[in-house]
């Protein structure tokens, strides 16, 4: 690890010594944070899988159903009878609050409460078909809701855990080995100029004592 150019002073060893705690205190939240965040997406990835399984049958079966009864009714009839529909469906989308991440929430609610306001026609000139399809799709709504939810906050924590992921690397991998390098640097800096000061200090005192001494030699005895 190359060291950056630091001022080797005391002001600044103590300036990145608490640089240090921080950075080491961050990496180990952030890695707290993404491994929260991949316990949380692998569950949600489970459920999706889950509910893509059925929500595909679902669709299957509700297509299978009208194949069957527009072979078993005319086009005209067909279309007036699901002309106008007698059922209303209010979706309203909220967030909620992962490790920093707002993933969607929706919530649904019907005009009325009747399970039968979903056929929006008469059962006279109609099929069982017809009716098996429309309540095919009924069922599966809840569930391609809850698959859209899903599907979307996976999205948001999989974009999360890779911003989390190079935040953990770039500390791991560079900040920390960049500070601890350069407070090594300093270290090694002060104390050898902390010898070099003794040294001087050593010669400095040697001086003035083989000064002094000579200078007690030429000292004129008394008479």
């Amino acid at each position: 690890m190359a060291v950056t150019h630091v001022n080797p002073t005391r002001m600044e060893l103590t300036r990145l010594k608490k640089k240090l705690v921080t950075a080491t205190r961050g990496h180990k939240l952030l890695k707290d944070k993404r491994d929260e965040l991949m316990r949380q997406f692998l569950d949600l990835v489970r459920e999706n899988k889950a509910l893509r399984e059925k929500v595909e049958a679902g669709i299957a079966a509700a297509n299978q159903n009208f194949v069957l009864a527009r072979a078993g009714m005319q086009d005209p009839v067909l279309d007036v009878a699901l002309m106008t529909p007698k059922q209303e469906v209010f979706l309203e989308c909220s967030a909620r609050n992962v490790m920093s991440v707002d993933i969607p929430v929706f919530t649904y609610k019907t005009r009325t409460s009747d399970a039968n306001d979903i056929y929006s026609y008469g059962f006279a000139f109609t099929s069982s078909d017809l009716d098996a399809a429309v309540k095919s799709l009924a069922d599966v709504l809840p569930d391609m809701l809850r698959l859209a939810e899903i599907e979307k906050s996976c999205q948001l924590m999989a974009a999360e855990i890779e911003k989390t992921r190079r935040r953990v690397n770039a500390l791991e991998h560079v900040m920390i080995p960049q500070m601890q390098a350069n407070i090594k640097y300093i270290t090694m800096k002060l104390d050898e100029n902390e010898r070099s000061t003794q040294i001087r200090l050593m010669k400095v005192k040697d001086m003035m004592l083989e000064e002094a001494h000579h200078y007690s030699e030429h000292i004129p005895e008394p008479a």
